[in-house]
């Protein structure tokens, strides 16, 4: 097993050459943000769709579109708004007079990355027209339907619930985000840089496409074989299931939870461990690994009781009580 770990260390240190060129190249736009940078790798290795949330101007928009500007992938910024419709974002069915038929006029969907900027604008029938997209990577236009390209990933950006204008997103949607990112203020170091770099008017900074697609299909491959402890997998377990029935691990929280986490929480934070344990260059993952990136994966997937909201608790809140009350393998 030490010979197996020690293989796929050096396969893991040889895959994951392209992150340093990829996070050097972000770096010339994006200043600081390293938790923003990591998360969205994470979410690119582990192919899951990632959700970013923050007041704005946090570079959350800039971030993304920096990403996919260094990748050599295709690119679709889609703007949410009040009055857009599903057929704006998917595609929808043309009717020709000349020869009576309808024909097929694919959306922006059809890309690799998908930037889904303010994603909390557009009504709920809006943001399910993303549902299959995200889960399935196919979209049903008509009686006719389209497999996406490989990789395919939505990164969604969007304003606190509480700001002007906006709309819940529904359970359903946000589950089939493998991440959701609280980005925060940078600090006054980071800002004086960001100050000296950007308050230039007219001044572009360009960045240059230095990955292709194969590296991060193959990085993905590397990933699947990273090595996870049968104990770390029940530790996943626990978690999950704490988030469901906290009085069988006795953490008095039962009355603050009213939907634990999904079936998914299980998969997404199992694959993204391993993406984290990658990007740091290991072939194995550790149950900090685990704790690291779990908020990420779970903030989004408990829902939290009126008795919590009453006592001014968020989920979070009630996920890092659980995971200071699981026993860490």
């Amino acid at each position: 097993m030490e010979h197996d770990i020690a293989a796929i260390n050096e396969q893991v240190k040889r895959e994951s050459e392209f992150v340093r060129r990829l996070t050097g190249e972000i770096g010339k736009v994006i200043v600081g943000q390293k938790y923003l940078i990591e998360r969205l790798l994470v979410g690119l290795l582990a192919d899951g769709h990632v959700l970013l949330e923050g007041v704005p101007g946090l570079a959350k928009t800039l971030s993304v579109k920096t990403l996919s500007a260094a990748v050599q992938t295709t690119f679709h910024r889609i703007q949410f708004t009040p009055d857009l419709l599903p057929a704006d974002v998917i595609g929808t069915l043309i009717y020709n007079p000349k020869d009576g038929e309808f024909r097929i006029k694919k959306g922006p969907i059809f890309a690799n990355l998908i930037l889904a900027d303010e994603i909390n604008r557009a009504p709920a029938k809006v943001q399910s027209a993303l549902l299959e997209a995200m889960q399935e990577r196919q979209v049903t236009i008509g009686e006719q339907t389209f497999k996406l390209p490989d990789p395919f990933l939505v990164l969604a950006t969007q304003n606190p619930i509480e700001q002007e204008g906006t709309y819940p997103l529904p359970e359903a949607q946000l589950d089939r985000f493998m991440l959701k990112l609280r980005i925060d203020y940078p600090n006054k170091t980071e800002e004086r840089e960001i100050m000296d770099r950007m308050a230039e008017t007219g001044k572009v900074i360009t960045t240059q496409p230095v990955v292709a697609p194969a590296d991060i299909l193959r990085a993905r491959q590397t990933v699947n074989t990273v090595y996870m402890d049968e104990k770390i997998k029940n530790y996943i377990i626990d978690l999950v299931f704490a988030t469901r029935d906290p009085q069988s691990y006795k953490i008095d929280a039962a009355d603050l939870i009213q939907y634990g986490a999904s079936p998914r929480a299980s998969i997404y934070l199992t694959i993204a461990a391993k993406a984290y344990a990658f990007l740091q260059g290991r072939g194995y993952v550790t149950p900090q690994d685990v704790k690291t990136i779990g908020m990420d994966v779970l903030r989004h997937r408990v829902i939290i009781s009126y008795e919590a909201e009453a006592e001014e608790l968020t989920s979070e809140d009630v996920i890092k009580r659980i995971f200071d009350e699981v026993p860490v393998p």
